[in-house]
Order: structure tokens, then sequence, then C-alpha cells
């Protein structure tokens, strides 16, 4: 069994526990909101599930990418990720406003809450948070994925903290109105993840360069490479947050063509080195074309069907 494979399975195995720690949490904060009357844990519950989302998302990738591409579908499933986020992004910006709108209701007219129960259920769900935070700390540095929901959930134990210090406050003070400003402080940190996932889906659906990449340094990078004269025609983009692909056009020296597989293995091991990018097309020229920008336009015209051997219609690119 190769060694990448049993990383997956002890990832995947890590991220069921946390989505079980999680749903622990969400289902607690959900029923305690209720019991309690508290719209800080309803509103925090709101935020659990925006990291039940996120490691369900991750233990999704996983097993997507093990399935293999189609005749139909030749990049597999993976862009179901990005669909998936685009509908969770909508959704919780709905809930914020929901939230928001009982919130400044309750600033209007307070109304009693059970802190001390509400105190008590914040800190299970502040445990459980830690608990799944530690069993993703390994990982996170390896997997932008798993980084990702790592990040997700330890925002929710700080929104916890937020929780338990109202509930203390409330405890002690029956300054009830606190209830209503917690809520609203999730709520903001609600609204703020929902528009940079639906950001971030947007970005990768328009084929945007993935954030994390710095592209000039990486084609100055590339043109480091002893025998590259120069790099053009070169588009990158991802289909998921953690699959990225790059297509270029390298222009070799006159003297590098006779050493063009080790300048094509230098450049790759260099991309998926620095940049983990495991997916390139790179097409090796010898012929000094004429001067061409890094960036080519794409520009749509007219195609006419050609007949093929087979009978099929194609396209004139």
């Amino acid at each position: 069994m190769a060694p990448h494979h049993n990383s997956d399975q002890v990832v995947s195995r890590k991220l069921l526990l946390a989505i079980g720690l999680t749903v622990i949490t969400l289902i607690a904060e959900i029923v305690g909101g209720f019991w309690t009357n508290s719209l800080a844990l309803l509103s925090d519950a709101a935020h659990v599930f925006m990291d039940v989302f996120a490691l369900s998302l991750s233990l999704l990738a996983i097993r997507f990418s093990a399935r293999p591409a189609t005749e139909q579908r030749t990049f597999g499933l993976h862009r179901l990720e990005i669909l998936a986020s685009l509908i969770n992004g909508v959704t919780l910006l709905v809930i914020a406003v929901g939230i928001s709108y009982a919130a400044f209701g309750r600033l209007l007219h307070p109304e009693a809450v059970k802190s001390r129960e509400m105190f008590v259920i914040a800190i299970i769900g502040l445990v459980m948070n830690l608990l799944a935070a530690r069993l993703l700390h390994q990982h996170h540095h390896d997997d932008l994925n798993v980084r990702s929901a790592y990040l997700h959930v330890l925002g929710d134990a700080a929104a916890s903290v937020g929780v338990i210090i109202g509930g203390i406050i409330m405890l002690y003070t029956n300054w009830y109105v606190i209830d209503a400003l917690v809520s609203i402080v999730i709520a903001l940190m609600i609204i703020f993840g929902a528009l940079r996932l639906l950001r971030e889906a947007g970005h990768i659906l328009l084929e945007g360069v993935p954030s994390h990449i710095d592209l000039p340094q990486l084609v100055a990078r590339m043109q480091g490479i002893e025998g590259v004269a120069s790099i053009h025609h070169l588009h990158l983009w991802s289909v998921c947050s953690h699959i990225t692909f790059l297509a270029a056009h390298v222009e070799l020296e006159p003297e590098g063509k006779e050493r063009s597989l080790e300048i094509l293995v230098a450049l790759e091991e260099l991309l998926e080195r620095d940049y983990h990018i495991r997916y390139t097309t790179l097409q090796l020229e010898c012929s000094r074309c004429e001067e061409s920008p890094v960036l080519q336009a794409i520009g749509h015209r007219a195609s006419a069907p050609v007949v093929c051997g087979h009978g099929m219609a194609g396209h004139q690119h």
C-alpha cells in the first residue's frame, strides 16, 4: 500500500473523530440554546455548523481524490467541494442575518437567560473544540485542506470563550443584554467567514491564481533554472482548494536542447517541492520564437466542425 494512501487513511480517521466531537458540540448548543433561552449559544451553534461543514469538506476531498476520472469528468468530482462551498456560504449569510435581527431585538428588550446552564454548555463546547483541534494539529502543516479545517475549529473555540465570558458576566450581574452583544459578535464572525468562503470559491471557479502563490516569483524561479530562456503562455489555476494545475511554454537556450529532459525534471521538482503543484503541462520550445508575454490572453473565435476518422465532429483550435 502506498505511503500517501496510509497517510490519507490516518487523516480520514482523525477527521471523522473531529466531526463526531463537533457534532456533539452542535447538538449540545442547539438544545442548550433553546433550554437556557440563550441566543449566544444558538449563534455559536451556527458557527459550529461552519466547522462541521469545513471538516466534512476536508474528509470528502480526501475521498473524492481517490475516485478515478471518467470520460465525462476528466477532473473527477473535485469541483463538488466548490459547489458545496457556494451553497454553504449563502446559507450562512442567511443564518447570520437572522441571528443579527434577533440580537438587535434583544438589545431593545433583553430576556432572562439561564446563565449557569449556559456557562456549563459553553464549557463542554470549548472542550470538544480543543479536542478536535488536537486531533488535527499534527497534520495542519502538511495539508492546506486540513489546515483550513483546523483554523475553523480554533475559531469556534474562540467563540466558545466569548460565550463563557458572557455567561460569567450574566451569572453575577444579571445584565442579560450581554447575550445579545455576544450573539452580534458571533454573527459578524459568521458573516466574515461566509464572505471569505464565497470569495475563495468564486476565485477558484474563475480559474484564479491560488492566493498562496506569488506568480511573478514563481516565473522568476522557473526562469532561473539553467537552460531556460523564458516562460510564456503560462496558466495557473485550481480545480479545488488543494489541487493546482500549471501549463506553460518553456523557451530553452540553444545549448539547452540536449538537456531538455533534465530541465523538464528540474522544473517539475521545483513546482512540486516549493509550490505544491503536482500537475503540470510544460511545452519545451527550442525554436527561439518571437518574444511572447508570460501571460497570454485567451480569445474566442469561430470553430468549424472537422470530420474525424470515426465520423465524430471535432473543433479546430
